[in-house]
């Protein structure tokens, strides 16, 4: 075998990959790193965790009782009529700005020897007979193996050819997503998801009395306005939970972050011989019930095949196609619940009736709150 500069390389420093890097590195491997952005900034992002993944970043470091984090037992939904739904959420989640919870992982991953390699651009990962090559902007990196976990279009999904790229416009791949910080007056302990034409906006409590505000829609919406104000006041005004917080709250920076060219579309686990985590395997509807956990228990499945593979009790072809089933089985019907759920959100007519049966029929409220969050690892 040829000689390798570290055992693992990771593209992608998000969640996934950050929590991914110190498993493995606790377990005694080199492993480096990439992030095309520089420690700490900010994501668009809900920042609402559910407390599956408690005990997970107490693992890797994270002493998160110590940071007195709001715990979030409700759920509110709103439809554009005016319904409200309020309904418990028997597992809940804490809120935590991206970030506050990716600087603190990215500190602890230096602290425990990973080589975290921020503000650098990834040009190409490549599976070859007996190594994978990673093509940074200055270097080239040998790895025993590579890892995945870039989100949106990263331009290894270009390079790739992957097939959700070529996929015709449809109600799961266009999105725009805009995030604000703001203080209101509002529980510490819901979060609300406040539906308008063709999107919906989830608030929650972070630290320091902040709240996260954090909307998704069509580019469509976006063209037919002309701007982000312009179509806030358009779409979102028109719901009026939205339009009371966008009036009497304080917004804490002038301008949003913002994403564009969203998909939610089917992505694979394994592509071109590469293991994907998190995002990159799937880009996670907010309504499958949290994205960030099912990003980091994605993570968490990989770490342990790959600790086998090389210990060479497992081939490197066998680790791929057991990753593919143990994610499958644990993560593919939250994930066609939360589309499902998806397709109707945004929708004027279907989202007032979804609501109002919803409000009527608790039992069904409950057991899709219980298919779309799940259980802690």
């Amino acid at each position: 075998m040829v000689s390798v500069d570290y055992d693992i390389g990771i593209v992608g420093a998000g969640l996934a990959g950050l929590t991914t890097a110190i498993q493995l590195r606790k377990k005694g491997y080199s492993v480096v790193l990439f992030e095309k952005n520089g420690f700490p900034f900010h994501r668009v992002c809900g920042e609402y965790i559910s407390v599956e993944s408690w005990d997970y970043l107490l693992d890797c470091g994270i002493d998160l009782a110590d940071m007195q984090l709001p715990i979030i037992k409700k759920l509110q939904v709103s439809s554009l009529n005016g319904t409200l739904l309020t309904a418990d959420l028997d597992l809940g989640g804490f809120g935590i700005s991206r970030y506050k919870i990716d600087g603190l992982l990215a500190l602890k991953a230096r602290e425990i020897g990973v080589e975290v390699r921020d503000n650098c651009k990834i040009s190409g990962m490549q599976r070859l007979s007996d190594h994978y090559r990673i093509e940074a902007s200055d270097d080239e990196v040998r790895v025993q193996l590579a890892i995945g976990s870039f989100g949106k279009r990263s331009n290894i999904d270009v390079q790739w050819r992957r097939s959700f790229l070529a996929r015709k416009l449809n109600n799961l791949n266009n999105h725009i997503g805009i995030k604000y910080h703001i203080k209101a007056d509002f529980p510490d302990d819901i979060i609300a998801l406040h539906n308008f034409k063709d999107g919906y906006c989830g608030i929650s409590k972070i630290e320091e009395e902040q709240y996260c505000m954090c909307y998704l829609t069509t580019a469509a919406n976006l063209q037919q306005s002309g701007g982000i104000k312009e179509m806030e006041r358009q779409f979102l005004y028109q719901n009026k939970y939205l339009k009371q917080l966008f009036e009497q709250s304080e917004f804490c920076y002038s301008q949003p972050l913002s994403i564009s060219q969203v998909s939610f579309d089917n992505k694979e686990p394994v592509f071109a011989g590469t293991p994907l985590i998190g995002d990159a395997c799937g880009m996670i509807t907010p309504l499958c019930g949290n994205g960030m956990s099912m990003a980091m228990h994605s993570g968490k499945l990989l770490t342990v095949l790959v600790d086998r593979y090389i210990q060479q009790q497992i081939s490197l072809d066998e680790m791929l196609g057991l990753y593919t089933d143990q994610w499958r089985k644990q993560f593919a019907a939250r994930l066609h619940v939360g589309r499902i759920v998806q397709a109707r959100f945004g929708k004027v007519w279907q989202t007032d009736l979804f609501v109002s049966l919803l409000k009527k029929m608790p039992v069904l409220t409950n057991a899709i709150v219980k298919r779309t969050h799940g259980r802690g690892f």
